[in-house]
């Protein structure tokens, strides 16, 4: 069932899995890295001098077709924090460092994903890449079909709400990407995640 619903929503629509998508990813993704190299550099430098730790820190997320891979980000958690969403710490504030909450609050701390946009593990916009161990969020997306996406480092479900949304929900916004995806939404979502980083709003930890 869960492959006819797959391919149901490839024949509507072709766009989230074609070539034009993935050279759309790469070139964006050279450019940002390019553009941006000065402020992940300093980023980087400021992770490592306010708090101890690496810089990056790597977490096994799902992928596409539910495959896992490894997900890096700017690390903005003290060491030894529970892998685990982050609403789901009993004080999350308490495991978050100083930076740490301005760089989730602008979304910084996913510029190294570029990285992943570059190996082909995700896409510049998609369903953001659940944990691992997001059972229900995972059963979800894989009933409706959303697991044959490559996650994106924004999307969607990431410019309606962020942390304020339920996960059915990021379901639901998730299948509106799904079968409504197309070269114009992605540059209307990449667009708005710009100017939310700007001036942040749905992030609650």
């Amino acid at each position: 069932m869960q492959r006819l619903t797959t391919t149901k929503m490839r024949s509507v629509n072709s766009y989230p899995f074609s070539t034009r998508k993935r050279v759309f990813d790469i070139t964006l993704a050279v450019f940002a890295s390019i553009v941006l190299i000065i402020p992940i550099i300093l980023l980087a430098l400021c992770v490592k001098l306010t708090s101890s730790g690496p810089v990056f820190f790597s977490s096994d997320r799902v992928g596409q077709n539910n495959v896992i891979f490894r997900m890096v980000k700017f690390r903005t958690m003290r060491e030894g924090t529970p892998i685990v969403a982050t609403d789901k710490l009993a004080s999350p504030a308490n495991w978050i460092t100083p930076l740490g909450r301005f760089m989730r609050r602008t979304s910084l701390d996913e510029l190294p994903q570029l990285l992943n946009v570059l190996v082909g593990d995700m896409s510049i916009v998609g369903p953001r890449p659940a944990l691992f161990n997001q059972e229900d969020l995972i059963q979800e997306r894989t009933a409706r079909g959303i697991d044959a996406l490559l996650p994106g480092i924004t999307g969607f479900a990431q410019i309606s709400g962020r942390d304020e949304l339920s996960i059915p929900h990021k379901v639901e916004a998730d299948a509106e990407y799904l079968s409504l995806c197309s070269f114009w939404m992605d540059m209307k979502i990449i667009l708005i995640t710009a100017w939310q980083v700007i001036a942040p709003r749905g992030v609650q930890h």
